[in-house]
C-alpha cells in the first residue's frame, strides 16, 4: 500500500489551473474552500436557481451555470449526488471536455458501474475523503486534515497521479495520509461500510436497542442515553486509537459484557446477512436497484425517509439536545452555510 503525505505533494501541478467543483453539498462546499484556502483558482458550478449558489457566493467563491465552470476549467470535480452525476455529465460536462483535461471524482460509483465513461484522452483522477464533507472542513480550519483515498483511472497525459496528490493535499488529506488505491476498491469497501456498518448498522443497532429497553418499559430519556447519546463517547475514543483504546478506558464491567455479549448481537445471521450485502454490491445489483429507484421518482426512499424521521426516538433526542445548548455552538453541520 503506497501513502503519500504533504512532503510528497506539489501544488505546482496545480498553479496556473482553475478547478471546477461541481456541486456545493457537504462534499463540495469543503473542497472548493478548502482549495481557495490554499491558493487554487476555483469555480463552483450549480444549477442557475440552486439553493447552493448564494451560499457559495456568501464564501466568497466565484459560481458559474455547470457547463460554463465545466468547459473552463482545467480540472474538474464531480461532487454532485451519485445518482445525478450521469445525466449531468452527459449534458453539461461532456461537451465540454477536451483531450488533456482532468476528470476528477469523489467517490468511484459511476466510473466502477461504468455510468461515465470519459473519452480516451481525459485524465481521470479520485480524490476520496474518508470522511463526510463537513468534518473535512472543520478539520482543514483546524490546521488537521482527513485522511483521502487517492486512485487513477486514465492517464493520456502521464502526471495525473501528482495532479491528484497535489488535489488531495489541497484539500488537507495530505495533513493525514493519502493512500492509493483503485476506483473498484474504494467503491465496493465504501458502499460496504456505509450499508453494513457505518449507516445502516449502526443505525439499526441504535434503533432496536432504543426499542429494546422501550419494549421492557424503561423511561425514553434513559434508553437514549444509553443507546444514542453515549455512542459518540465510545466512538471518539475508537477513533483515537482503535478498540483497544476504548476498551482501556471503560470500566472492567463494559469491557468483560463487550467481549462475551457483542458476538450474541453480531453473529453468524448478520455476517451471512454481510456478506449477501457485499456480493450485490460487487455484482453491481445495488447500483442497478439505487439508479431505478431515482429514475422512477425515488417513491420507496421517500417513504423510508418518512418513516426514520418519524421514530419515537427522534423527539425524544431533540428534548434531550435543547437541555445541552453547547451542542448547538460550532456545528459541523449548518445548513444556512452547506
Amino acid at each position: 500500500m503506497q501513502v503519500y503525505y504533504d512532503r510528497d505533494a506539489d501544488l505546482k501541478h496545480l498553479r496556473g489551473k482553475k478547478v471546477a467543483v461541481l456541486g456545493y453539498g457537504s462534499q463540495g462546499h469543503a473542497h472548493a474552500n478548502n482549495l481557495r484556502d490554499s491558493g487554487i483558482e476555483v469555480v463552483v458550478g450549480l444549477r442557475r436557481g440552486s439553493a447552493s449558489w448564494p451560499k457559495a457566493e456568501k464564501a466568497a467563491l466565484k459560481v458559474a451555470e455547470t457547463a460554463q465552470a465545466a468547459r473552463e476549467s482545467d480540472i474538474v470535480m464531480v461532487l454532485l449526488p451519485d445518482e445525478l452525476q450521469g445525466e449531468a455529465y452527459e449534458k453539461e460536462i461532456k461537451p465540454g471536455l477536451k483531450d488533456g483535461k482532468y476528470l476528477a471524482f469523489g467517490h468511484g460509483f459511476n466510473i466502477h458501474f461504468k455510468r461515465i465513461v470519459p473519452p480516451a484522452g481525459v485524465n481521470v483522477f479520485m480524490v476520496a475523503p474518508k470522511g463526510p464533507g463537513h468534518l473535512l472542513r472543520s478539520e482543514f480550519e483546524k490546521g488537521r486534515g482527513v485522511p483521502c483515498l487517492l486512485a487513477v483511472h486514465q492517464d493520456p497525459s502521464g502526471n495525473t497521479r501528482p495532479v491528484g496528490l497535489a488535489y488531495a493535499s489541497a484539500i488537507g488529506g495530505g495533513r493525514a495520509a493519502v493512500i492509493e488505491t483503485t476506483f473498484k476498491d474504494e467503491t465496493e469497501t465504501d458502499l460496504f461500510g456505509e450499508q453494513a456498518v457505518l449507516c445502516g448498522g449502526l443505525t439499526s443497532l441504535i434503533q432496536a436497542g432504543y426499542e429494546t429497553l422501550i419494549e421492557a418499559g424503561y423511561p425514553p430519556e434513559m434508553a437514549y442515553f444509553e443507546c444514542v447519546h453515549e455512542v459518540k463517547l465510545i466512538v471518539d475514543l475508537i477513533y483515537e486509537g482503535g478498540l483497544a483504546n476504548m476498551r482501556y478506558s471503560i470500566s472492567n464491567t463494559a469491557e468483560y459484557g463487550d467481549l462475551t455479549r457483542g458476538k450474541r448481537v453480531i453473529g453468524p445471521e448478520t455476517r451471512k446477512a454481510m456478506k449477501q450485502l457485499l456480493a450485490d454490491i460487487q455484482s453491481g445489483k445495488f447500483a442497478e436497484e439505487w439508479i431505478n429507484e431515482c429514475k422512477s421518482g425515488m417513491p420507496h426512499f421517500q417513504e423510508l425517509r418518512k418513516e426514520a424521521a418519524a421514530h419515537p426516538l427522534e423527539r425524544v433526542g431533540e428534548q434531550l439536545r435543547s437541555m445541552m445548548p453547547w451542542l448547538a455552538q460550532s456545528r459541523l453541520v449548518d445548513k444556512t452555510k452547506n
